[in-house]
């Protein structure tokens, strides 16, 4: 008696496969946009945190303190009690102060003197489609992110 025996696979393990593969599909890349979403959040959030927290130092230590934005390497540069610090920054496309208007090339030095900055700060990101506003209001220190 003769065994014969097929090599391969049918059309409804093949089936069975591309609804495993297309369900996991389905889950993992909605998850993906998120993610591009909640980096820019968290970026804008951390230059807020960033700018509050050298506007406050810079009043309670009474001492001047710098931000540095270059557009071309896409960084942050402040200098704060402990020393400098250096951040890159992917979605910020521009800075807007009262006396500079809007800054988007080069570099932008912004000073936070001991009695707090004089002007406000907005920056912009901008990732795919979305952008926000990072407000510093000079009145009264508080950080505002607008959609």
């Amino acid at each position: 008696m003769k065994v014969i025996s097929y090599k391969g696979v049918t059309l409804i393990e093949l089936v069975a496969v591309l609804f495993i593969v297309s369900l996991v599909v389905a889950i993992i890349f909605p998850s993906f946009e998120i993610f591009g979403e909640n980096k820019l959040k968290s970026e804008a959030l951390e230059i807020g945190s960033i700018l509050k927290y050298l506007n406050e130092s810079a009043s309670s230590s009474k001492e001047t303190f710098s931000i540095v934005f270059d557009f071309n390497e896409q960084t942050l540069i402040w200098n704060e009690k402990e020393g400098q610090r250096k951040k890159k920054f992917e979605d910020i496309s521009g800075v807007e102060t009262q006396s500079n208007g809007l800054v988007n090339r080069g570099e932008l030095i912004l000073f936070f003197p001991p009695t707090g900055i004089q002007q406000n700060i907005i920056v912009h990101l901008n990732r795919d489609d979305k952008k926000l506003m990072v407000a510093l209001n000079h009145l009264n220190g508080k950080i505002k992110i607008y959609d």
